[in-house]
């Protein structure tokens, strides 16, 4: 049997990881295979567990308020009132129809994470070189790469030719890597790791034949899954405000009720009736339309957002990236193109900037901030040229789009004889030879006939490398002696830029030889130059990072690629901190309470595994930071899940990123977090403005019922009369909020904290006073249309009519906290709003005049005169709001003209 469970397979060497496995050079025979694949299991990651849609659907009704609701329902059921138990459920069940809805809707827009594993792999078994499906791969198989081959299953690799490895999705590493057979340390990070290619990961370049040492669950694609398996979600900040609000309402709306009903028992009431006061009164102050509410304006800002390219996948995450107070972000292909290019051009005589990024050839050339053309250096022109002849990648312009073939750093060679003006096709200088890149040696060399009839070698690789094959150096003059200093410096400044530098040469022949020797391409060169190459940021996201800093929301950086490279890209980016780059090694090294100190002031981190960003997640959480994760591969998937919303990217971004994270980014840009911001903190504007509208409805409705039972008169308004106007306020009012434009100021605020009420002492006081004017208007129509000999029905009619109008009238106000709705603007700034009080007056019409609404609400026909009485009472509750507003802004003022802070800006 192959004893492996706790072999570290990079540090060893590869005879010795075959021996362990027991796997012969002819590979493992069939009956072998079969054993091991019953043993193991077959090659593939578990399917996510996710919930039936039974089990969604019954968590909407997961809701304190829902729940006294339907303990209400039932109560009414067993004392014999079957309209108000149907009208009761039919809100409960509205409201979990729409989250479910929604819900399902973003979960198909993004399907369950697929397979991460190649379909098929090449192998060897009984000596015979095969094609098997990928999931029969066990340990101990010997498995054939080639270049564009997905890597099936973690190999330690034993032979190779030129081997590099694409590896951005489980390490965050931008370039690929290039591989070797021998052993490395055995604490290396996974990054470092030359002797291993990982499940998942891409063959960009080379041959190689590689040992299966883990399959399935045991890679480390695997590994990763069974840590995001064991990561917990959070609530999140405006849940966490709705549950303690919800349950402070709830207890409230409870105690009073009881209470209320044992002051009327004790009054003498029959203990039913005052049974079903009480629960009336439940039912009336309950606001059982917030919930729908709270979906919808979630469902709007959804579309919103997707207009904006942003796909969220749980309603709850657009309101929490407003309450962001950390975003950390992965560098490679969320902050940066994801794609290499040419960022410097050293010449003998001058160093060059390169504009322009990604694959596209568009950019010039600078010198300082001076433009240079191409035909004004011709050694920039013969120093790109060597670099796209001594290449093998290809550019491709199709459908509008640049699309790379081969390694990325050839293409990102081509796209720079692009920028200098060179055609895609050079017939005129053949490739006749060539010897291709080797690790051990570190360069490539190409032998090409001149148009002149002559022949010309050129030579790319590592620097170090071909200096010390150059003799001489390309200058405006001609060749002359090699200045070795002074390219040593050009390498170090590069380096300190975070680029990778390349160094091109040649050699002049007069006659082309049969073949390339290997004496020929490394010795008696002219060095051409040298070349910056990095993965640059993104032009928008530097303004993004400004303006989420202006926002008061800090940006951190987390990566798995090298420490210099991830500084030099946090200094293009304007990302603040102490200056330090924080590594792996470093943060394995720090307890808990030291990252947690660690983290507030450091914005940098590099060479991360999966393990430390979830930690330093965890970290910053611990601190009461809100927290913001952005990735794109696999090694980001925990930190996405654990973060308060994960936001993950949708072009280059990998499924289980997708599958982690709340937020999906369809253009992969980092500006649109900046947006999603903008639009979390509009969602909670609205929100709390909507609140604040319906609150007074039932505050109103509960304070009638109260009255009523003090003053010993029948109930101005009945269960059902109160569930009717509670949901048609909030669908056809409330909603109208959602639609409001953001406050001019929204980006210059800082976040709010999560532990911040949702309803100040400010908005609580004016949901006071809208409460008690209402009730003063709709009790005191009530009485007076009894006194006048009207119907219960009638008076009933009366006294909800005058509820709804005051709503009416109060939405106007409630578009602005502060300042005036006395202006035109004001009553016709949202079509929407009017939309929805053409909507309520309909409504309530019917409900006024309906016959069939007579019988199931027990409302009644009221004369014309009766509206202006309706009307009255609406006009009162504008006034007195309007009045409250303009007291408060003399008092503002007067704090503004003496230096004080704004204590009472609630919004």
């Amino acid at each position: 049997m192959e004893r492996h469970e706790h072999a570290v397979w990079h540090a060893l060497p590869p005879d010795a990881a075959a021996q362990r496995l027991n796997s012969p050079p002819t590979g493992l025979s069939a009956a072998e295979a079969a054993a091991r694949l019953e043993r193991h299991g077959s090659n593939r990651l578990a399917p996510p567990r996710r919930a039936s849609a039974w089990v969604r659907f019954l968590r909407q009704f997961d809701n304190i308020l829902i729940y006294v609701l339907i303990g209400s329902a039932i109560v009414t059921a067993l004392l014999g009132h079957p309209v108000d138990t149907a009208v009761i459920l039919g809100v409960v069940l509205i409201n979990a129809v729409v989250g479910f809805v929604q819900e399902g809707k973003a979960e198909a827009a993004l399907d369950a994470i697929r397979d991460m594993l190649s379909l098929k792999a090449v192998v060897i078994r009984d000596g015979h070189r095969q094609e098997i499906e990928a999931e029969a791969l066990v340990p101990g198989d010997r498995v054939l790469l080639a270049s564009g081959d997905k890597v099936p299953a973690d190999l330690r690799l034993l032979e190779l030719r030129n081997l590099r490895v694409q590896e951005a999705a489980l390490t965050g590493e931008s370039e690929p890597v290039d591989k070797a057979v021998a052993p490395v340390d055995a604490d290396a990070p996974l990054g470092d790791r030359t002797g291993m290619a990982y499940s998942g990961t891409l063959v960009t370049y080379g041959q190689g034949q590689g040992l299966v040492v883990a399959t399935g669950q045991a890679t480390e694609l695997g590994r990763i899954s069974t840590l995001l398996e064991q990561v917990g979600s959070l609530s999140t900040p405006l849940l966490e405000q709705i549950g303690r609000f919800g349950h402070w309402l709830t207890g409230v709306i409870l105690a009073v009720a009881a209470l209320t009903g044992l002051v009327g028992w004790l009054r003498g009431y029959h203990w039913a009736d005052m049974f079903m006061a009480a629960v009336g009164l439940a039912v009336a102050a309950i606001p059982e339309g917030l919930p729908a509410v709270m979906t919808i304006t979630f469902a709007i800002g959804v579309q919103r957002m997707a207009r904006r390219n942003a796909i969220v996948r749980r309603l709850p995450a657009v309101e929490t990236l407003g309450s962001v107070t950390v975003i950390c972000s992965d560098k490679t292909g969320t902050l940066t193109q994801n794609a290499m290019t040419v960022q410097s051009v050293a010449l003998a005589d001058a160093l060059i900037a390169v504009d322009g990024a990604g694959y596209a050839p568009d950019g010039g050339f600078r010198i300082g901030e001076a433009a240079l053309a191409p035909h004004d250096a011709p050694g920039l022109t013969a120093l790109a040229r060597a670099a796209a002849l001594c290449n093998d990648a290809a550019l491709r312009h199709r459908d509008g789009e640049w699309l790379p073939e081969g390694d990325p750093t050839e293409v990102a060679l081509l796209t720079l004889a692009r920028k200098a003006g060179l055609p895609a096709a050079q017939p005129d200088w053949p490739r006749l030879d060539g010897i291709p890149f080797e690790s051990e040696h570190r360069y490539m060399a190409t032998l090409h006939a001149t148009p002149d009839g002559g022949a010309v070698v050129f030579v790319k690789g590592a620097p170090e490398r071909l200096l010390a094959m150059c003799s001489h150096e390309a200058g405006r003059d001609g060749a002359a002696p090699l200045e070795r200093a002074r390219w040593e410096r050009h390498i170090a400044e590069l380096a300190a830029r975070g680029q990778r530098v390349l160094a091109v040469a040649e050699k002049r022949l007069p006659t082309p030889p049969g073949v390339l020797a290997a004496d020929t391409a490394t010795s008696g060169l002219t060095l051409l130059g040298l070349l910056g190459i990095m993965d640059p940021p993104r032009p928008e996201a530097i303004d993004a990072v400004r303006h989420c800093i202006e926002a008061g929301i800090r940006v951190k950086m987390i990566t798995g690629d090298h420490a210099a490279t991830a500084r030099a890209i946090a200094d293009r980016l304007g990302m603040g901190g102490d200056g330090r780059v924080l590594t792996g090694a470093e943060i394995e090294v720090l307890s808990d309470a030291e990252l947690e100190r660690v983290v507030a002031n450091t914005d940098v981190y590099a060479r991360a595994s999966p393990e430390h960003k979830l930690r330093l997640v965890s970290a910053l959480q611990t601190q009461g930071e809100v927290v913001a994760m952005t990735g794109d591969g696999v090694n980001d998937a925990p930190a996405l899940k654990r973060a308060d919303v994960g936001v993950a990217m949708g072009a280059k971004g990998t499924e289980a990123a997708k599958e982690a994270s709340e937020v999906v980014l369809a253009d992969d840009n980092f500006v649109t977090i900046a947006r999603a911001v903008q639009e979390g903190r509009t969602i909670y504007d609205n929100l709390k403005k909507a609140i604040v509208f319906s609150l007074p409805t039932n505050g109103a409705q509960g304070c009638v019922i109260v009255a009523a039972i003090l003053f010993g008169v029948a109930l101005p308004i009945t269960p059902v009369q109160v569930l009717w106007v509670n949901m048609v306020v909030a669908v056809t009012l409330a909603l109208t909020l959602a639609f409001e434009p953001p406050e001019a100021d929204i980006m210059r605020r800082p976040p709010r904290g999560r532990g911040e009420a949702l309803l100040s002492g400010f908005l609580a006081w004016r949901v006071a006073l809208v409460s008690v004017v209402q009730t003063v208007g709709s009790l005191g129509l009530f009485l007076w249309e009894t006194a006048q000999g009207g119907t219960p029905e009638a008076a009933r009619t009366l006294a909800v009519n005058a509820l709804v109008v005051g709503q009416i009238l109060y939405l106007f106000s409630s578009r602005y906290i502060v300042a005036p709705a006395c202006t035109v603007e004001g009553f016709l700034g949202n079509r929407i709003a009017l939309l929805g009080v053409g909507t309520l007056a309909a409504l309530q019409l019917g409900f006024t005049y309906l016959p069939w609404m007579h019988t199931l609400l027990g409302t009644a026909s009221l004369p014309a005169e009766d509206w202006l009485l309706v009307l009255g009472v609406g006009l009162l509750t504008f006034a007195v709001v309007e009045l409250e507003k303009a007291a408060l802004r003399v008092r503002l003022r007067r704090e503004r003209s003496v230096g004080e802070e704004d204590p009472s800006e609630p919004i």
